[in-house]
């Protein structure tokens, strides 16, 4: 007689033969089933506090590994609270997939419990979103919702799992084959690689910008060797701040002087200042866009007109092959012009060496990341997370480390302690430092909580001053500073906050009590939250 299997435990065994045995998660009514399916495999359910915060650990798990997180939440107000946090997965181009509980198929229009049009809500904020229709076609939705959030241009894909079809039992079950579970990466031919390269090389100083998506330690890599093949300046664009993001320095004015800009699954979108324009970019400036949705292509056809030299539907990463191997070794110019560039994105303003705080009792953020740089660097594993505005800021200036996470194109805030607990499990054996502002600590506190639970050992560096102020500075340049309101934090004890939700907390009120504060909490062995009293700021301007 053949087993017969619930449709949660197809559903979850279809995640274990496709390889995730990590699942981010907060349990609720419609997900039981799921629950107790889970009991039968290898998968590790790791509960959080908050719905948002399975969907932001999911999005660093994606953006540092290439490979689908999974996010899992109840239906109704959990997955309210879930969709959200999509937009922002969405924006770093994350492959993520949020599987949500759902009422009864048979109460759908009936005023159910917890009854929500799901799919219509997260479509927005996603690559795709449906409802599953049966329990027979459940393996294959998983499947599609796992090849499409890694197919193209990577994205968060929702799908919602009826509880009628969870458990209903169904004796003949097909399984997906391993090709189902991944992406058919759409390359770049051979002509179009050569008529890329031709255009490259007819121009004096091109420059190759990248989306998100290869803003992980594989898509550095692959800059990397472009840029060893062909000596062509790149830069990773992945910041709601656009060209004027603190980690990449004076970089506007290498692209002011270009004339040719090379677009890689990058979207000629806001964050190129004005969308491409003079006098951001000079007026003349030609451009190539190479990029997985022809709806980009065209729309950067639209707006550039006769300087789009060449547009071309392909995937980023093996449209960046084919370069590299068209190339043959030979590279198209003397490496000037890229040692000219590189040198303007490690620009930093001459004074981050010497600022220091002029009020006793707080720290200037320059002595905060000049004192954390040495830790940062200790380890070549270690993840650095850099989230909210112009603290955060700082610490995109000042720090470097090979793989990091922003709170990127979507301009949110508050995901940095999940992204953290997250980076855990991706890289058990080397630090990760989350670096945020107060205001941005509050939105998942609570997530010390987790982290404390599964004993994920990162140090999260917080700066107080006891405001929003990245808000406060946007309303003193555009009103006054007598114009200023409702921006106002208190200066919140959140180490103890860390302390007691069991975490290592330490407050630090001198720049000469940092240090040590650092070695402690990374040797606590525990979450940890550095509570560091700091002057408010601006985020850093270049020298000139």
């Amino acid at each position: 007689m053949s087993e017969t299997l619930r449709g949660a435990d197809i559903v979850m065994r279809t995640l274990e033969r496709a390889g995730h045995n990590t699942i981010f998660t907060l349990s609720g009514n419609h997900i039981m089933s799921l629950f107790d399916a889970a009991i039968e495999t290898k998968l590790d359910l790791v509960h959080v506090r908050h719905e948002a915060a399975t969907v932001h650990m999911a999005d660093a798990w994606g953006h540092l590994t290439g490979k689908p997180g999974i996010a899992m939440v109840t239906g109704g107000p959990g997955h309210a609270n879930a969709v959200g946090a999509l937009y922002t997965a969405r924006a770093q181009e994350s492959p993520m997939v949020l599987l949500s509980g759902h009422g009864p198929t048979t109460e759908v229009g009936c005023g159910g419990f917890q009854e929500l049009r799901q799919a219509e809500m997260a479509a927005p904020v996603t690559k795709a979103s449906w409802t599953a229709s049966s329990t027979e076609a459940l393996a294959a939705d998983i499947a599609k919702a796992l090849r499409i959030a890694v197919s193209g241009r990577p994205g968060p894909v929702h799908l919602s799992l009826p509880s009628d079809l969870l458990d209903r039992r169904i004796d003949s079950i097909v399984w997906p084959d391993a090709s189902e579970f991944e992406a058919s990466p759409v390359g770049l031919s051979d002509a179009a690689a050569e008529a890329v390269l031709g255009i490259i090389a007819s121009a004096k100083r091109p420059l190759l910008l990248a989306g998100p998506q290869l803003g992980n330690r594989p898509g550095r890599d692959l800059l990397e060797r472009f840029e060893a093949a062909t000596n062509v300046p790149t830069c990773v664009l992945e910041s709601v701040r656009g060209l004027s993001d603190a980690t990449i320095g004076t970089f506007a004015q290498a692209v002011r002087a270009a004339d040719l800009i090379v677009l890689l699954g990058k979207a000629l979108d806001f964050t190129l200042n004005n969308f491409g324009a003079a006098p951001a970019f000079d007026a003349g400036c030609r451009w190539v866009v190479i990029d997985a949705e022809a709806a980009l292509v065209e729309r950067a056809a639209r707006t550039k007109g006769a300087l789009l030299a060449l547009g071309c539907v392909a995937d980023s990463r093996p449209a960046g092959a084919a370069l590299i191997q068209r190339s043959a070794g030979k590279p198209l110019r003397d490496p000037g012009w890229r040692n000219e560039v590189h040198a303007y994105i490690n620009a930093r303003p001459a004074s981050s060496a010497t600022l220091a705080s002029k009020t006793p009792g707080k720290l200037h953020p320059a002595e905060v990341f000049r004192t954390l740089q040495p830790f940062v660097q200790r380890d070549p594993g270690t993840v650095l997370i850099c989230d909210g505005g112009e603290f955060s800021q700082w610490g995109q200036s000042m720090l470097r480390a090979s793989r990091r996470l922003i709170n990127g194109v979507a301009g949110s805030i508050g995901s940095s302690l999940a992204y953290a607990g997250a980076a855990c499990f991706v890289e058990p054996k080397s630090p990760v430092f989350a670096v945020l502002g107060d205001g941005t600590f509050g939105f998942h506190m609570a997530e010390l909580e987790t982290a404390v639970r599964r004993k994920l050992p990162y140090v999260a560096v917080v700066g107080n001053d006891a405001r929003w102020n990245a808000e406060h500075n946007l309303q003193v340049r555009a009103y006054g500073v007598k114009r200023a309101w409702g921006c106002e934090l208190q200066p919140t004890r959140y180490d103890l906050v860390a302390s007691a939700l069991g975490a290592h907390g330490e407050l630090v009120e001198r720049p000469a009590d940092l240090a040590g504060a650092i070695e402690r909490s990374l040797a606590s062995g525990k979450p940890a939250c550095i509570n560091i009293m700091i002057e408010s700021t601006p985020a850093p301007r270049q020298d000139g």
